[in-house]
């Protein structure tokens, strides 16, 4: 492994995705031999904290002599920057200035980005760094994360109480194995029942995750996506990422080929395009004007209807997406 790392995850992700990007960093110091890491937590940008005359913030300014100077008793000194991608142009260009000179043989640098680091650090670190990337986690990578936390644990777990960990936390793989650490203290195999009792809390999770639903035309599964995104987000954004999804399904039955269709989107390829190409047949024209108009009126209804008919409104939707998108099952 190089001595300088990053780890890249996607910018959407959450606390699963960051829990898994922060343990790839350590086994990365772990593998590099770092005697002592400094940390480094780069704010948002627009957090108002102050900057050196060459526009540097204060938590990012620790980076420098960290990079700079070796270890005092001759090891490897580590340096973690966490959220790399939210540093500021000046501080990116100071980094990179000071990266490609610092000695590799007795630093190792890793960084950790949610999304794209500003350049020119970006290019310093693709022509003489690691690459190692976090996707984005769905239930099925998070059912295997746990059953490997339960192996290193020694825990004994019922397989309905690690389905109903799931239920309860989504991909939130820190907060699944907070919750492992309380449930394992009794001795005492983990059961369902228990883990049911001791959390009631519904994850918060991406609309992706409701739109999968939709697309495979569960509308149990859907239904549940919609009351977990119901309590932690507002229905509009909902209503927002099935516009861009009916957008993207329209444009794809338009298109001849996916280089076509990724032009008539903006350019922008990847795999949630990619995912919607691949399903372009599914749903028939007449379909899709049905969901167009059905999403019309849920937006008004949620614009001038009180409140409290917003669920009752976002369920009847999701049926209805359920049977256009699902082959009318």
């Amino acid at each position: 492994m190089k001595s300088i790392v990053v780890i890249s995850g996607p910018a959407d992700g959450g606390p699963g995705e960051r829990e898994l990007m922060l343990e790839r960093a350590a086994a990365a110091f772990v593998q590099l031999g770092a005697d002592e890491v400094t940390r480094v937590d780069v704010p948002g940008r627009g957090a108002g904290e102050e900057s050196s005359d060459a526009g540097v913030r204060g938590p990012v300014q620790v980076a420098i002599p960290a990079l700079q100077s070796g270890s005092l008793f001759g090891g490897v000194t580590g340096l973690l920057v966490v959220d790399a991608q939210s540093l500021l142009k000046a501080e990116a260009t100071i980094l990179s200035e000071v990266l490609a000179s610092a000695d590799q043989s007795a630093v190792a640098v890793v960084f950790v980005a949610s999304g794209a680091i500003p350049a020119p650090l970006s290019k310093t670190l693709t022509a003489i760094g690691e690459k190692i990337e976090v996707k984005r986690i769905n239930e099925r990578g998070a059912a295997e994360w746990l059953a490997g936390a339960v192996r290193d644990r020694g825990i004994r777990i019922d397989p309905p109480a690690a389905e109903a960990l799931i239920q309860r936390f989504g991909t939130d793989v820190a907060s699944i194995g907070q919750a492992l650490d309380q449930l394992a203290s009794s001795g005492a195999p983990i059961t369902a029942e228990e883990v049911y009792a001791r959390f009631k809390n519904r994850p918060d999770e991406p609309t992706w995750m409701y739109m999968d639903a939709v697309s495979s035309g569960d509308r149990a599964e859907a239904l549940r996506r919609l009351e977990d995104f119901l309590l932690h987000g507002h229905p509009l954004v909902l209503l927002a990422t099935i516009q861009t999804d009916l957008r993207r399904r329209s444009l794809s039955t338009a298109a001849k080929t996916y280089d076509e269709f990724a032009e008539m989107e903006g350019g922008r390829r990847g795999f949630p395009l990619e995912k919607v190409w691949k399903q372009r047949n599914r749903v028939n024209d007449s379909d899709l004007r049905l969901a167009l108009g059905a999403l019309a009126r849920a937006d008004l209804q949620l614009k001038t209807a009180p409140e409290a008919t917003h669920r009752v409104t976002m369920e009847r939707l999701t049926v209805a997406l359920c049977r256009w998108y699902g082959g009318r099952r």
